[in-house]
């Protein structure tokens, strides 16, 4: 059995269903209807650049969302593969948004503009570049969360990845200070390229300004069942999505968690659907016994066989 997953913010790169873009209509058709619901042209950022726009968050996350979504249609219209054969969806923060549309529970057009206010609400919950992220090495949750306590720093772990990576948020100073300290410590970790503490109590503000958002979609019944980064638990019902998108804000992304709770479902093939191979590298780096796939171009494509 398989499940399909989504990434999240980090995956991004210029240039990204670039060669998708040029060769198949439907995706060029996908990325026009992009830039037309959006008012902008989000399909020249993804596609040229330059990376300094690509990564302010307001235009990362539907641009992620949109490469996702168009291999995705991709793969089941043109190439006929039937992901919805899949016993879970999930995604990785804003992929969680992905999974939710392939599954039929948004509308396209209507997952573009939420993102984009998302984007816009977590980039401005804490002043620009007031706020930062690391990732930890080969370090547990209750190692990071006692060097935190005992110190009396103010951070907070915002993405329990792996047994081997965890991300860190909170205000620049804050991870610099963690940054030290886990240096001294002999405990590898790196700073991650963000200009704001995503998924912690950081991100109140960005909480406020989603919940009338979130609250007025009329949410439509999951094709496929999704597995949420708020409960890592699987979620069928619709009237739960929007306390949950709201919730994952602030929580903590479960994914370690999530990606166990599949396996012990018994799946045991992942296809990773969107740019770059960062989820599919957790998955590998956790069990090699797992078989994944990450879909990026025709090549990808052409080689996915399920079952």
């Amino acid at each position: 059995m398989f499940s399909v997953i989504f990434p999240g913010q980090g995956s991004q790169l210029v240039g990204m269903g670039g060669e998708l873009y040029t060769k198949y209509k439907i995706v060029e058709n996908i990325f026009k209807e992009a830039d037309e619901t959006l008012k902008y042209s989000l399909s020249k950022t993804v596609l040229n650049g330059p990376i300094e726009e690509l990564n302010k968050t307001e235009f990362t996350q539907p641009a992620i969302f949109l490469v996702s979504y168009s291999i995705y249609k991709l793969v089941s219209e043109e190439f006929g593969i039937n992901l919805q054969k899949a016993k879970y969806f999930a995604g990785h923060s804003l992929g969680e948004y992905s999974a939710l549309t392939c599954s039929g529970a948004l509308e396209f057009t209507e997952t573009l503009k939420i993102l984009n206010k998302r984007g816009q609400a977590m980039q401005s919950a804490v002043p620009n570049n007031a706020g930062g992220m690391l990732v930890a090495i080969n370090s547990s949750i209750s190692e990071i969360e006692n060097i935190i306590k005992s110190d009396k720093i103010e951070c907070f772990i915002a993405n329990d990845n792996s047994l081997n990576q965890l991300v860190i948020s909170g205000l620049k100073e804050n991870i610099e200070l963690l940054s030290k300290l886990l240096t001294k410590k002999k405990i590898k970790n790196m700073k991650i390229p963000v200009s704001a503490p995503f998924h912690c109590k950081l991100m109140n503000n960005a909480t406020k300004q989603m919940e009338q958002e979130l609250n007025k979609i009329n949410f439509k019944n999951l094709n496929v069942p999704i597995v949420s980064n708020v409960t890592a638990e699987e979620i069928n019902d619709k009237n739960l999505l929007a306390d949950l998108l709201l919730r994952q804000i602030e929580g903590r992304v479960r994914w370690r968690e999530s990606i166990n709770f599949m396996k012990n479902k018994n799946i045991n093939h992942f296809i990773e659907i969107g740019p770059g191979k960062v989820l599919s590298n957790l998955i590998r780096r956790g069990d090699k016994n797992l078989k994944v796939n990450a879909i990026n171009n025709e090549k990808d494509i052409n080689e996915l066989n399920i079952l």
